[in-house]
């Protein structure tokens, strides 16, 4: 672990493999939060124990994309007991939260058509366990806006790097003011509003970072987009898909 009385947390990268780990360990991180895309529980769960050692936590997570296409909107949910589909609507997946007692965050809030707004972020803020107030997809106005919403209604913050390439992972990070041992010590601190700050790169490095990320979400709406909505079928994390057992089907919005 990180010597000091501080432990540092990127909560949202999207790729893992060894280029990752060799990058957290030199930006100084302790634990990555692990939550690809369109990828099943069981499957982020057992990377997440290949990649996690001694010197780096790799904390499972689900980012779930609720609504449609369209309008989706993104939800970051650790300590999952259960899957939870993409494409159901954000009523079901946050009652599904709940149920399960998962440590809820908002990624990149108010943010195009992938994010809750502020109406949504009053609406569940009971459920909410912390907003992100700087994301490197942002710009500046994003980033004040979120943090303007955080403030407003009383949400704790928390950043990532929300790392798509391995060479990003670690721009941003929380960094908590303790050490913590464990996964359930890491989401006790986000869920009960542990003293925090927010850091990411400045300068160059953080233009460079928000310009690859934002090269890269024009390609997941584009590209990738048209690849998974007519060529590649049903999502392995659709709502409908067999793995679920048709228990989210009434949920789903297509």
């Amino acid at each position: 672990m990180t010597a000091g009385a501080e432990f540092r947390v990127d909560c949202h990268v999207k790729v893992l493999n060894r280029d990752v780990v060799a990058n957290a360990r030199s930006a100084g991180l302790d634990a990555i939060v692990y939550a690809p895309h369109f990828t099943r529980l069981p499957e982020i769960r057992r990377r997440a124990e290949v990649f996690s050692s001694d010197d780096l936590l790799v904390i499972p997570a689900r980012e779930v994309f609720t609504g449609s296409w369209r309008n989706r909107k993104h939800v970051l949910a650790l300590g999952l007991s259960d899957p939870v589909p993409d494409f159901i609507s954000l009523e079901a997946a946050m009652a599904e939260f709940e149920r399960q007692d998962a440590t809820v965050l908002i990624p990149h809030p108010e943010f195009l058509t992938v994010s809750l707004g502020e109406d949504d972020v009053r609406t569940y803020e009971e459920t909410i366990d912390a907003l992100e107030v700087y994301n490197p997809k942002h710009l500046p106005r994003d980033n004040r806006r979120a943090r303007d919403i955080a403030e407003s209604r009383s949400i704790p913050p928390f950043t990532s790097s929300y790392a798509h390439f391995a060479s990003t992972v670690g721009a941003a990070y929380t960094a908590f003011d303790r050490e913590f041992e464990t996964e359930a010590e890491v989401l006790e601190a986000l869920e009960n509003g542990i003293g925090r700050r927010v850091v990411h790169a400045t300068g160059l490095e953080r233009w460079t970072t928000t310009a690859k990320e934002l090269l890269h979400l024009g390609y997941e709406n584009t590209w990738e987009k048209i690849d998974r909505l007519f060529l590649s079928g049903q999502e392995p994390t659709h709502a409908n898909h067999i793995a679920y057992d048709g228990r989210f089907e009434d949920d789903a919005v297509y």
